[in-house]
């Protein structure tokens, strides 16, 4: 049928973006490879699966960007925020969730819907005719990949993405590490005690640190470059930027305090936090590592608490793929060449598990409202929503162009507040009372759109 919506790909964003066209009364099939074609990072055939972090990061709609992006996508209806808080962990003030029961509620709603179709199989090529959106996130399969290449006229970019391990909690000493929040963020004891905290004297970092650096690891094949997304570094490339740069990011030992030792204070700390709602698996925060399997298990291992750690999952390195959407994509997130093809996540240039999945809310509502006759308005830029549209479809600069998270620069300034340190608290509210106020108003009258 020329009028169904064809997604490939069942992630964060194919999901979303299969779930608002489907609620608008379209007809969408969703083609997913997995699990017949499996990828390195997925466990899973599960539609909206998590493969790194658990964490939907910052949960703040009111002085975090990401958590605004958060409140945008609820009022939308948006299926992988709803499904978040409904399996979400304790993790003091950011968003987690438990990562199988997620994917496992998000599959569970996606094919009970009767718009909605689920094919497992493998798009190899580009689609000439119909209604597609492309939203294959970072590990689309090489065939595909090759023939978006081939359209671009460019091979497209590519950075390396590493996750972190996860651990069984019953493996850990509980009589060296402690649960604690930093600054016992949380309004509830359960919100105060989330994270797991191993301490670590100066001896046992500088060793940590020697063996990091020491450490067998992933090698890149001949001819690639590793240029890696800043937020997810392996730990290992933060070590090779000096000793104490692990201190002053995921290992720093600020707003904690050991109640085996109360009166020392750790010289760096690595943090773990629950990864299942049965508090039996956790990941260490921020470890993405390229470490080869068995050199992680001997370094990890020298972390005070993990002596006898056993590892559910171990970390890994992959190769992520993306376009550079700037030169590619109109304001639709249309493919210049080919606007039949639409494309949403990952794959064109925003980075995180939200960021994706509201690329893919825009790119399901844009295309069904091209399927009902009622084109879309523009989204304002000064909503988390238009912030990230505008940057991946214009607003960055095409021959520097990577991964970015949400962040309130890439907002339109807001006039007449105080800058610096001092101002940031109100000149954020400012810009999250802002987004909110023009995001309902855009989602009324596109509702209304819709309707005439």
């Amino acid at each position: 049928m020329e009028n169904t919506l064809h997604i490939i790909g069942g992630g964060m964003a194919g999901s979303e973006a299969a779930w608002q066209a489907a609620n608008m009364g379209v007809q969408v099939v969703i083609h997913e490879m997995r699990p017949k074609v499996g990828t390195f990072a997925h466990q899973t055939g599960n539609l909206g699966e998590m493969v790194c972090s658990n964490s939907f990061r910052s949960d703040d709609h009111e002085q975090n960007a990401v958590g605004l992006l958060h409140w945008e996508m609820v009022q939308a209806g948006g299926l992988i925020m709803q499904t978040a808080y409904q399996h979400r962990l304790p993790a003091g003030g950011a968003l987690a969730v438990d990562r199988d029961p997620f994917a496992e509620t998000v599959t569970a709603r996606l094919t009970a819907h009767p718009n909605i179709t689920v094919s497992y199989d493998e798009i190899t090529t580009l689609p000439e005719t119909g209604h597609w959106i492309i939203a294959t996130g970072p590990l689309t399969s090489g065939a595909l990949a090759d023939a978006i290449a081939a359209e671009t006229g460019a091979e497209a970019l590519a950075f390396f993405d590493a996750i972190a391990p996860i651990i069984y909690h019953d493996s850990i000493d509980m009589s060296r590490a402690w649960m604690q929040s930093r600054y016992d963020k949380g309004d509830t004891e359960e919100e105060r005690t989330a994270y797991l905290n191993c301490p670590m004297t100066k001896d046992q970092y500088e060793a940590f640190i020697d063996a990091l650096l020491a450490a067998d690891k992933t090698e890149f094949k001949e001819g690639e470059t590793a240029g890696y997304f800043d937020g997810c570094l392996p730990i290992e490339v933060m070590a090779e930027r000096g000793r104490e740069t692990l201190r002053f990011g995921p290992m720093k030992p600020v707003g904690l305090t050991n109640p085996h030792q109360p009166d020392v204070k750790p010289y760096a700390v690595v943090q773990l936090r629950r990864d299942n709602a049965l508090g039996t698996l956790y990941n260490i925060v921020g470890f993405q590592t390229k470490m080869k399997y068995g050199a992680q298990k001997e370094v990890l291992r020298m972390i005070p608490g993990l002596e006898d750690a056993q590892f559910a999952r171990l970390g890994g390195i992959h190769r992520n793929t993306f376009l550079n959407s700037p030169t590619l994509l109109d304001d639709q997130m249309r493919l210049r060449s080919k606007p039949h093809l639409r494309f949403a996540g990952q794959i064109t240039g925003v980075e995180g598990y939200v960021e994706s999945a509201a690329m893919g809310l825009l790119a399901g509502r844009m295309a069904a409202a091209d399927i009902l006759g009622h084109p879309i308005k523009d989204v304002p830029q000064e909503t988390a929503m238009g912030a990230l549209i505008k940057h991946i479809t214009g607003g960055a600069e095409a021959k520097t162009f990577q991964p970015m998270n949400v962040n309130f620069g890439l907002f339109p300034p807001v006039e007449g507040l105080k800058g610096g340190r001092r101002g940031r608290k109100d000149r954020y509210k400012a810009y999250t009372d802002r987004a909110k106020a023009l995001w309902t108003d855009w989602l009324g009258q596109s509702q209304l759109d819709a309707a005439e």
